[in-house]
């Protein structure tokens, strides 16, 4: 595998990032935007997915990336759940929750996989490069 020099590289931030803008346009352009605490926790879902990401990668350790991305893998099941409520109170359309809904399952399993492959690796990270 290469090596990744940041986390704007790796693929589970950069579906992140498009979950985060796809959930922001909802707020902009349906009625969601005026929901304004189920907007406020959708906002904050949606980011931590990518922050924690990030977060956990900058930490530089195998084990405290993956803890992150726990923590990243959780918010996608959050923003899912409050994705439904967006829904049922007639937010968004189907298209949209369908849309938004498999993009972060998507995500999920994609993180998930990438936690199984660090789990295996034996880079313990590079803050124990020495």
């Amino acid at each position: 595998m290469a090596t990744i020099n940041s986390f704007e590289e790796l693929d589970i931030w950069q579906l992140g990032r498009e979950i985060c803008k796809d959930v922001w346009d909802k707020f902009e352009n349906t009625s969601l935007g005026k929901d304004f605490e189920l907007k406020n926790q959708m906002n904050r879902s949606s980011g931590s997915i990518m922050d924690n990401i990030a977060e956990g990668f900058e930490r530089n350790g195998r084990r405290e990336f993956i803890n992150f991305l726990s923590y990243s893998k959780g918010s996608c099941g959050e923003l899912r759940s409050q994705l439904f409520r967006a829904f049922d109170r007639n937010h968004i359309s189907k298209e949209e929750f369908e849309f938004l809904k498999e993009k972060t399952i998507t995500e999920s399993k994609k993180i998930g996989s990438f936690m199984t492959y660090l789990v295996k690796s034996d880079h313990k990270g590079s803050k124990f490069d020495k």
